[in-house]
């Protein structure tokens, strides 16, 4: 671990390094970062890229975990978004299916060669299309995924927009893959681009970037893309070396990957510390996504990253909180103007109350194997956090807030305006003032 006599706590850092996909607590980390310290950092792509890269262990490919001076097992690290900017020319992605033989038990994190029986080996790409990826053992094709239905998209220069593109066009770009994806150079991924799919044409489709992955090291080893409850049910009795109880899951996750599009430039997300000095991580970013992330997939990119951390004590939950952009928030959990307000103050001196409780948004993460359990896991959470009966979370979510799909098939926020103290005696009040002027 670090020395710290060697390493003082730094007012800025810059992130270049990146796991083998696995987060572990016992790792090296990066740091420390001084709480209130900022970190910058290029991310590599997420998903499609790390998916067919058998030698990669967790199906992404994320930052080195970065430890915050200061941090605490049970504090939480809130972290403002500053600024996300898209650097990749070109990605790809689709809809996919898992061809039989190429995994052990997991696509995502034991990967195999049918043919030499190598798992997770070291492969090289010849050529394009969906057999470019060769062992290098063997020479033959390791596929654990496939696209079922895909698109090469090529963005505009101002990253505001994107086209897909055609058969030929896609292919050019798939032989001069690594330069269209902006690959980090400490980055092991093959890209997408490779499989150079073009299945959508002509499509027109916004960009509105956002971290797919944000959040602190879980307090065991853990596939990153299953650092959460819903792609971490996979690991549940798994027949890899990463298997797991569902009671040492729930124990251990930190929920970092969410897929919500709400985690981008402007927000802010405060995150569990299960580990001392928190081991803050990013990746996964994501030129644009609907909610639900329905296709399983959507334009995984290269981006850098701005980050301002500082610590939370005593944090009182083991799941994220968010406080979202206003244009994020559901309709019903936005702050009431001051012309709603007035009218409020006066409807409430008519039946005999001096004044009206103060309000503000607050989003928490629920996860779970389906997103029904997901659903009571936020709620749960919400009222851990805010000292308040599940019925309560459910009352004030209905005329106050919504609950919202972050990915399917189990990520989701209980939105809401909560009590402006109870944010207060957990010291999450000046986060929801700061950003929305409550």
């Amino acid at each position: 671990m670090l020395d710290k006599t060697k390493n003082p706590a730094r007012r800025s850092l810059v992130v270049n390094e990146f796991t083998n996909s696995v987060l572990d607590p016992d790792g090296p980390m990066l740091g420390p970062v001084e709480d209130g310290g900022t970190i910058i950092a290029n991310t590599a792509p997420g998903c499609w890229g790390p998916m067919i890269t058998p030698s990669l262990r967790g199906g992404h490919e994320v930052t080195r975990p970065v430890e915050v001076a200061g941090a605490d097992v049970g504090d939480g690290l809130a972290i403002r978004i500053r600024d996300i900017t898209v650097t990749a020319i070109a990605t790809a992605s689709g809809h996919d299916s898992s061809p039989e033989g190429f995994c052990v038990g997991d696509p995502y994190v034991a990967a195999r060669c049918p043919t030499c029986d190598t798992v997770w080996p070291e492969t090289h790409v010849e050529g394009i299309g969906q057999d470019s990826v060769r062992c290098d053992v063997c020479g033959n094709p390791v596929k654990p995924f496939e696209i079922v239905h895909g698109y090469t998209v090529a963005f505009d220069d101002t990253r505001s927009v994107g086209v897909t593109l055609p058969k030929d066009a896609a292919e050019r770009v798939g032989h001069e893959a690594d330069h269209y994806a902006a690959l980090p150079d400490g980055s092991h991924q093959h890209s997408i681009l490779n499989y150079a799919p073009s299945d959508m044409p002509g499509a027109l489709v916004r960009m509105r970037p956002f971290l797919g992955q944000l959040g602190s090291c879980p307090s065991r080893a853990m596939p990153d893309s299953h650092n959460a409850g819903d792609f971490g049910a996979f690991l549940v009795g798994a027949p890899h070396d990463y298997a797991i109880t569902a009671e040492e899951l729930a124990r251990h996750k930190t929920d970092g990957h969410m897929d919500i599009d709400a985690v981008r430039a402007g927000a802010i997300l405060v995150a569990p510390a299960k580990v001392k000095g928190g081991g803050l991580y990013l990746g996964d970013m994501h030129a644009g996504q609907g909610d639900g992330e329905i296709a399983g997939h959507t334009m995984d990119v290269s981006g850098s990253v701005t980050l301002q951390v500082e610590v939370v004590k005593d944090y009182p939950i083991d799941g994220p909180v968010l406080f979202p952009l206003v244009e994020d928030l559901p309709p019903m959990a936005r702050p009431f103007s001051p012309e709603e307000q007035a009218k409020g103050e006066r409807l409430a001196r008519r039946w005999g109350m001096e004044t009206l409780e103060s309000m503000a948004p607050i989003s928490v993460i629920g996860t779970a194997a389906n997103l029904n359990e997901a659903i009571d896991n936020g709620l749960e959470r919400a009222g851990r956090l805010l000292d308040m009966s599940v019925a309560e979370v459910r009352n004030r979510a209905t005329v106050n807030g919504a609950i919202e799909i972050g990915r399917a098939p189990g990520v989701i926020q209980v939105t809401f305006l909560a009590p402006l103290a109870k944010l207060d005696a957990v010291g999450l009040g000046d986060y929801a003032r700061e950003q929305y002027g409550v």
